[in-house]
């Protein structure tokens, strides 16, 4: 699971202080081939996972977390990846977990797998505010692209190079998630949830998205459906 076949791509934008963690646990548990995509970052984050033998590609302006998966997965599909795993930089994904996601694709049982936070056991430390936006955002998958997930805002996924051929990100920023779901719905790709963890500290609250902006994020996945 961990060999040649396996890519990890992670989005990054200021994340020195968090990554050097990350990578070192990736590499901890084998898996070799990892691309950090650093959406110029004004910190060290390119250095600092250049030195953990990660492959850096460099955005030279901030384009969004939507861009920097497009980027880390078009040069997955290029390197030869089987399976493209999605990973976040802030320390908020177990690496053990991804053995899971793997599982089903591995088995060819599914070409996209997501990890739910509310399956089996529950993330650690969730805001309120957090679990409200969550489950508002389920309702607007539902409506938007005819998908009832329990997890619809899920970053952590699993995708296979079928899928990784098919599904095409558009969106540079955050309303990347609903577009790579209503891509699974046409492109008729199976899809699967599996149950992980996900670790909240007071870094990755700081550095996630706030309730505020969740209005704003569902008009644009609205808008982006509408137009398609």
């Amino acid at each position: 699971m961990t060999g040649k076949k396996v890519f990890i791509v992670i989005p990054a934008y200021n994340e020195a202080k968090a990554i050097s963690k990350v990578l070192d646990d990736l590499k901890k548990n084998g898996y070799r081939n990892i691309i950090v995509v650093d959406d110029c970052s004004s910190d060290d984050t390119a250095i600092v996972a250049r030195h953990h033998k990660a492959i850096v590609l460099k955005h030279i302006i901030n384009r969004g977390q939507g861009a920097a998966l497009k980027t880390g997965t078009d040069a997955g599909l290029n390197l030869g990846a089987e399976f493209i795993v999605h990973f976040d930089a802030d320390g908020q994904m177990r690496v053990v977990d991804i053995k899971k996601l793997l599982t089903p694709l591995i088995a060819k049982k599914a070409d996209v797998v997501l990890g739910s936070r509310f399956l089996g056991q529950k993330a650690k430390n969730m805001p309120f505010s957090k679990k409200i936006s969550l489950q508002l955002g389920r309702i607007v998958v539902f409506a938007l692209y005819g998908l009832w997930l329990s997890d619809s805002q899920s970053g952590f996924r699993v995708i296979n190079r079928k899928a990784a051929q098919n599904i095409k990100i558009t969106a540079d920023r955050m309303e990347h998630a609903g577009e790579i779901l209503g891509e699974i719905k046409k492109k008729k790709l199976r899809l699967v949830e599996v149950a992980v963890t996900i670790l909240y500290t007071d870094y990755s609250i700081q550095k996630g998205q706030s309730w505020s902006r969740g209005p704003a994020l569902g008009l644009k996945m609205l808008l982006r459906r509408l137009l398609k």
